[in-house]
Parts: structure tokens; sequence; C-alpha cells
């Protein structure tokens, strides 16, 4: 089994689709690597594909405030994207290219273990939920595969073109807290602490 790092270092010698060609750097993820909670969105950006970090951008400065909003910090998650190397014009990444990309992250989840996984944005929701997932639709519902909860809400990207989105984002991120709540109740039963 690898490591978190080893796993890193393996990305970003990948040259396993066209990808790897317009890249600057690949965007692993980041955060807390013990994360009850990790955030996957699709690919990364311009500033990510720079900085090599995720969610960076004006996007990741939004995602900021929505944890905050639910009492989380970005050190409090771990967040990653379906593919590692930044689409060209930040189009959505196609389905080879998440295809073999998400061995890699499934990797990190088996790391990382957490006990939510938030799919922001369609394309990490087809991915992950189902591959006819649709996110004005389904969004906001929890489907359990394994010990994962999974839920998917808007990419914040979505929320800075189309602020109507807000409202309906807002509901998704007090069920992503309810959740998280509960399980740390069920756990805390568990053990026997009141």
């Amino acid at each position: 089994m690898y490591t978190l790092d080893e796993l890193k270092y393996i990305v970003s010698q990948c040259k396993m689709c066209e990808l790897y060609k317009g890249r600057t750097k690949t965007v692993f993820g980041e955060g807390n690597e013990h994360a009850r909670i990790m955030f996957i969105g699709e690919g990364p950006g311009y500033y990510e594909d720079k900085m090599g970090r995720s969610f960076v951008g004006k996007a990741g400065q939004l995602l900021g405030k929505m944890l905050e909003s639910i009492e989380l910090k970005r050190e409090d998650i771990y967040i990653g994207n379906i593919v590692k190397c930044r689409p060209p014009n930040n189009r959505n990444p196609l389905e080879e290219e998440c295809a073999v990309c998400i061995e890699y992250l499934r990797w990190q989840v088996k790391l990382i273990d957490p006990d939510i996984i938030i799919c922001l944005g369609a394309v990490a929701a087809r991915n992950i939920i189902s591959t006819d997932f649709r996110i004005t639709k389904e969004r906001g519902n929890w489907v359990k595969k394994g010990k994962f909860y999974i839920m998917a809400t808007y990419h914040p990207a979505a929320l800075l073109r189309d602020e109507r989105k807000k409202r309906d984002a807002w509901e998704d991120l007090k069920n992503l807290r309810a959740k998280y709540e509960e399980i740390i109740d069920i756990e805390k039963r568990g053990l026997g602490i009141d």
C-alpha cells in the first residue's frame, strides 16, 4: 500500500492521458490526511495549475467561506479532484481522462478513509455517485456506498456564475453539518461517551 507522499510522487510523473502535455504542475490534493470529510471537484483550474494546489482561485476562496459557515476550516477537511491536471481552457475533463485518473483518487480515498465525501459539481458526482447524475435534481441527497456517506452539491464556481444556486448550496451545507454531527454522536455513543 502506498503512502500519500508516494502516491503524490507517482501522480507528478503521470503521462497516462493527454492532459499531462499542458500542465504546469499536477494538483494532487491537500488537507487533513485523517479528515472525516473529503471534498472532490472535477479538476484544477488556471491558478491551481500554476501553484500545484487545490481550490486556490475565486472558487477556492468561496469554498473557504462555505466551510466557515458550518464551522469547519480547510485544515479539517481533505480536498482533491477527479483529474490531477488542468484540462485545456478549463473545459470539463473527458470521460477517458477521468477513467484513467480516478484510480489515483480511489487510492487517496482509501488512504484518507473519510466518513463523508462531498462531490463538488456534476462531473465529480457522475464519476463517484452515478454516470447519469443530474446535479440540479439530485444534489443534497445522501447516497451510502460501502462505509461512505456521499452527497453532491454545486461546485463553488457554479455559485459564482449563478447566485440563485446559493440558497440550495446553503441547505446542502447544513445537511453536511448535520450528517457530520450524527456520525460523531454515533461514535461517542459506541464508546460510551455522553
